[in-house]
């Protein structure tokens, strides 16, 4: 197997917008190290690991900035106990504002040429480590978003991540193939792009305050977390303000969280509440081929027991709106074998 060659640094043309676009239109990335204040990264990571400990994901006899993992708790999206610390995680408006900070706005309004959009759904990611089998598969992001392909994920973890923490791979110029085969997979999103990319995959370690900004279209892929620590990051998207918008991506990745129990500590006058409508947004309906397609192989695997089809599972019965489908899709769940 080819070595994974490491990311190329765009430090060097951070104020040239007609080099960052030409950059991202050839390799499907960009990094930028030192983008954000690292005590920014750090005081969010602290409300982040306070919520964590609470809930006992933490071991309660490690100090909190270690962030070591209890793993009796381990739990994933879309699992119902995963998802309510998240939610906890999202009622916090430092989280929300960071997506909203000068640095990743007037860097991708540069690379853009026009003004942005930074989507209302921002998501916390909490990987526990040492369960491989969950680590996030390759795929593409414009699947669960959809609205305009040229949508931008600002991509950094809540501080230092060494190479044995993981972190995210990116298939170079893998954005230019359109969408390509996938199956049904285990980690988040459920769908596993069945291409190699043998000799594309860049990577790397990240400090405090470095940014991944990549395409919806570019393949990209989790690392396994090889510590002992929870790894926390988050994913920021953004689109120029004049191309459509799914109306997923004006909704809480949380739902059923609503934004009115989101905002329900925040000042009254914060800037971060509702800021979306107050631009003339193209909404572009959702078209949920791809997730149908997912679920039918998925449903298909599970009946030959393929845990593989897990989390695709889960998910047909956490968000799923017909009753029916839910109800097969857990029947299967209780059949397949522990992964």
């Amino acid at each position: 197997m080819t070595a994974i060659q490491p990311f190329l640094d765009s430090n060097d043309i951070i104020s040239d917008g007609a080099e960052l676009a030409r950059r991202m239109d050839r390799d499907g990335y960009l990094v930028v190290r030192g983008l954000l204040d690292p005590d920014r990264i750090f005081a969010l990571r602290q409300k982040f690991l306070a919520i964590a400990y609470n809930a006992g994901w933490l071991l309660k006899d490690s100090p909190l900035n270690e962030a070591t993992a209890d793993l009796s708790r381990f739990c994933v999206e879309p699992e119902d106990p995963y998802m309510e610390i998240i939610r906890r995680m999202n009622q916090i408006e430092q989280f929300h504002a960071v997506q909203h900070d000068p640095a990743l706005v007037d860097l991708l309004e540069r690379m853009c040429g026009e003004p942005i959009l930074p989507h209302p759904r921002v998501i916390t990611r909490a990987i526990f480590p040492r369960r491989d089998a969950f680590t996030t598969p390759p795929h593409q992001d414009f699947i669960p978003i959809q609205g305009t392909p040229d949508t931008f994920t600002a991509w950094f973890p809540l501080g230092d991540l060494p190479a044995p923490m993981g972190g995210v791979e990116i298939a170079k110029g893998s954005h230019t193939g359109g969408l390509y085969e996938f199956q049904p997979g285990l980690g988040a999103g459920g769908i596993e792009i069945t291409e190699s990319f043998e000799g594309r995959w860049r990577g790397g370690p990240f400090a405090a305050g470095d940014v991944l900004f990549f395409h919806s279209m570019a393949v990209h892929r989790g690392v396994p977390n090889k510590t002992d620590s929870l790894r926390l990051s988050v994913d920021a998207r953004y689109q120029k303000i004049s191309e459509p918008i799914a109306p997923g991506s004006l909704l809480p990745h949380t739902k059923p969280q609503t934004w009115e129990e989101i905002y329900a500590d925040w000042p009254a006058d914060s800037p971060y509440r509702d800021y979306w409508s107050a631009f003339d947004l193209q909404v572009e309906e959702y078209d949920d081929s791809y997730h149908g397609k997912r679920d039918d192989m998925a449903l298909e695997m599970a009946a030959q027991g393929d845990a593989r089809s897990r989390s695709v599972l889960q998910r047909i019965i956490a968000r799923d709106p017909d009753p029916a489908k839910r109800e097969q899709a857990q029947t299967l769940l209780d059949g397949l074998p522990t992964t």
